[in-house]
């Protein structure tokens, strides 16, 4: 049975806690069936698969990214979601700053650091640390997979690599973070 075949939501899918547990159903989403209407950050293009929006999945978001040859994405952070990333083609670049300087008790300015990857590789990105991605290669488009740990792609654009706000170091929205 293709996914063509499978019977349609629509645009509402039911929430996990509208099906019992055992009458929820295994969802396919085709490449010709991801979604672009999700958070953009320019230079590269998002696409969502899994999504509260796609499947009705309430924990988890995944999608695939396309950063054409010879591109840099704007400067982003995901909010609270943990990033998993999966390169599935070219050699992406991940991009972040480090402001922990050896020696000095106080971040200083910060130097970038440059996360070089091939096909095959993952890269976590912990929650609210800024970062882009590049694609150095002039000729290959670099394809990556992304699952993040909530339902929805939260994506904020930045001007810079700084973090601008206050760092939090304790409290329920930096769980987990280390």
């Amino acid at each position: 049975m293709t996914s063509s075949q499978l019977p349609a939501y629509g645009s509402q899918v039911p929430a996990y806690g509208d099906v019992d547990p055992f009458h929820r159903r295994l969802h396919r989403i085709a490449q010709p069936d991801l979604d672009p209407d999700t958070a953009q950050t320019t230079g590269m293009r998002r696409f969502s698969a899994v999504s509260g929006k796609t499947v009705g999945s309430s924990k988890l978001w995944m999608g695939q990214v396309h950063v054409a040859p010879y591109t840099a994405s704007g400067n982003h952070h995901h909010g609270e979601s943990e990033t998993a990333i999966y390169v599935v083609s070219g050699h992406p670049e991940f991009i972040f700053l480090d402001q922990n300087v050896e020696g000095v008790k106080e971040p200083g300015p910060g130097r970038e650091i440059r996360v070089r990857t091939s096909p095959g590789d993952f890269i976590f990105v912990p929650p609210w640390v800024p970062h882009r991605e590049e694609n150095p290669d002039p000729s290959i488009e670099a394809i990556v997979v992304i699952s993040r740990s909530t339902q929805e792609g939260i994506v904020i654009n930045l001007e810079g690599l700084e973090w601008a706000g206050p760092v939090l170091t304790s409290g329920s929205d930096v769980e987990g973070c280390s």
